[in-house]
């Protein structure tokens, strides 16, 4: 009776151990985009990509609501970012998503293949590495 109970315990408990832990790069939802920058340099308007979201005021605690983390690349021009925006749910994206200006283009993660966000970005910049965009959060 022992025996069977321990195996059984066992049994349960095994598949718990071989859970792996999601790499952070793969959690929340992700866009990459190239957009123009935006802002007129100041410390209330620092130029920054379109979309991005403003550093809180001190004492304040940053947003969950919206976009909460990207990394950017700077183009070769000098006049756009490639970004990769991070959100806790895809409606963030909502404004990206219906911008249909020639300068912004996007591209969501697991729906575009990791090619073609590439060859869009080299386009902007010649030596781009997708090892460069990686964005993490707690």
């Amino acid at each position: 009776m022992r025996f069977r109970l321990a195996i059984s315990v066992c049994l349960l408990i095994a598949p718990l151990f071989g859970q792996e832990r999601v790499d952070p790069r793969n959690m929340h939802e992700r866009v990459w985009a190239v957009v123009p920058l935006v802002g007129s340099g100041s410390a209330q308007d620092p130029i920054r990509p379109k979309y991005s979201p403003l550093h809180p005021s001190p004492g304040t605690s940053p947003s969950t609501q919206g976009i909460i983390g990207f990394t950017m690349v700077l183009s070769d021009d000098g006049k756009h970012a490639l970004v990769q925006f991070v959100a806790l749910n895809r409606s963030a994206f909502k404004e990206l998503f219906e911008d249909k200006s020639p300068e912004v283009k996007f591209f969501e993660k697991g729906k575009a293949k990791r090619e073609d966000v590439e060859n869009e970005f080299r386009n902007y910049k010649k030596d781009f590495d997708f090892e460069q965009m990686g964005v993490t959060l707690p």
